[in-house]
């Protein structure tokens, strides 16, 4: 089983088959997988979207962002999904604004503690990252949970960008990386020689390091991002809205 606050097990294919595609496989396996995937990547978006724009408070959120991703697991849930019509995320949010409208009616809804199985989501941590947004929540449902699906898949590719450099042995380029790209600080930007000094490299080396971080950590996001889309075209489409250029 995969770790449903963002990590894998290593199992789904390296290929990068798009969840779409590998949610309708034949195989179990693969099919679980895809939903896994589709989990770890949408279910912070899910919560915050229906704390932000239903706003539910905790509780209720948390209810139903159990109830939404039990269905999707346990009901031929893409069975309906037209890649044609709508992006994915187009099509989850769409399901979840149905979910949070049909509350009062759903008479299977999951309570906690009441021996329905509890995915292991980690809100309080979502809830801690609400603080910064309440404040810039858009009107616009869609731009809203846009947001919040960039903001999953970047921080999945920097968790698998620090898997992969610690396998390398380079954990000092992604620790350079996360120093000076992924800190958030109100003091100025570091320079190149004062990462140099505090990390005992030579300036050249901070260079190189940050060059080949930030390499791979683009290759890692297009890879999660090609995962998510349902064919080249839209891959492309978001690759270029993402990252401003186009995708290999």
């Amino acid at each position: 089983m995969s770790d449903w606050n963002g990590g894998t097990d290593g199992r789904f294919p390296s290929t990068r088959l798009s969840v779409i595609v590998a949610a309708r496989s034949e195989d179990t396996g693969v099919r679980q997988q895809a939903l896994d995937r589709i989990a770890a990547v949408y279910w912070k978006p899910v919560y915050k979207y229906i704390r932000l724009h239903w706003l539910k408070s905790k509780e209720d959120a948390q209810d139903l962002t159990q109830e939404f991703f039990a269905r999707v697991i346990e009901k031929d849930f893409l069975a309906g999904y037209d890649p044609e019509r709508a992006r994915l995320r187009t099509f989850l949010r769409t399901c979840v604004d149905a979910l949070v409208a049909n509350e009062a009616r759903a008479a299977r809804r999951l309570k906690r503690g009441g021996g329905a199985a509890v995915l292991p989501l980690d809100f309080q941590l979502a809830e801690h990252e609400l603080s910064p947004l309440a404040q810039s929540a858009s009107g616009n449902p869609d731009e809203l949970f846009e947001r919040e699906w960039v903001r999953s898949l970047f921080s999945l590719a920097v968790e698998e960008l620090q898997r992969a450099c610690e396998k390398r042995g380079k954990l000092s380029h992604f620790r350079l990386f996360e120093r000076y790209d992924l800190e958030d600080s109100e003091e100025r930007r570091l320079s190149y020689r004062d990462l140099a000094l505090e990390f005992g490299l030579e300036v050249t080396d901070v260079t190189n390091y940050l060059a080949y971080v930030r390499r791979e950590f683009r290759r890692i996001a297009l890879d999660l991002l090609r995962e998510m889309t349902a064919n080249e075209e839209e891959f492309r489409r978001e690759a270029r809205a993402l990252f401003g250029v186009e995708a290999e």
